[in-house]
């Protein structure tokens, strides 16, 4: 049995969102428990635990929920990674593949200073595209990616993977099957 069964089951499917034939995985409930939310963070967490962690990014909206408390408990500054146009100062910019189309997102310009360490973290990884734009956005403004942390897994799509293929770790605490 799997250590994480009962945060499994803390994660609600919703057939046929946003389209028919995906099974949307949304994590709202798990972070509606209180118990779960906890035992998520503190799996997100544990294997840097003790490690220097500079920063933790997040992506818009859910990383920003379990990034932000990741980073809580390391100790860490937080990266809120958003779409274009909603940061406020000097930004750097990158685009991504989404399904059926390309997209960008961006960082403040002085959100790490070279070298520093980060980790990634969001609520699932489908296809990997968003994900290693986050990567790769990190990166050129002069981060050392140290893992991507995610509390789902979609193996089938392959975003993992393609996130490895950078030479990231990903940690992830669940799959589901399908997309």
């Amino acid at each position: 049995m799997n250590s994480f069964t009962h945060l499994r089951d803390t994660v609600r499917t919703i057939p046929d969102y946003p389209k028919p034939g995906i099974m949307f995985r949304d994590i709202t409930t798990l972070l509606g428990n209180p118990r779960a939310f906890r035992r998520a963070v503190d799996e997100l967490v544990q294997p840097w635990a003790g490690m220097r962690i500079d920063k933790v990014a997040g992506m818009e909206a859910r990383g920003f929920i379990l990034g932000g408390a990741v980073a809580h408990q390391l100790s860490s500054g937080f990266i809120p990674i958003r779409k274009k146009g909603k940061l406020p100062h000097t930004t750097v910019s990158i685009a991504y593949s989404l399904e059926y189309g390309v997209d960008e997102m961006e960082v403040h310009s002085d959100a790490v200073t070279k070298g520093q360490r980060v980790i990634l973290v969001d609520d699932l990884i489908a296809t990997g595209g968003t994900a290693t734009g986050a990567v790769r956005l990190l990166q050129q403004i002069g981060a050392e990616v140290v893992a991507a942390c995610f509390v789902i897994d979609l193996p089938e799509l392959g975003g993992a993977k393609k996130i490895e293929a950078l030479g990231v770790p990903v940690r992830t605490l669940m799959t589901f099957e399908g997309h």
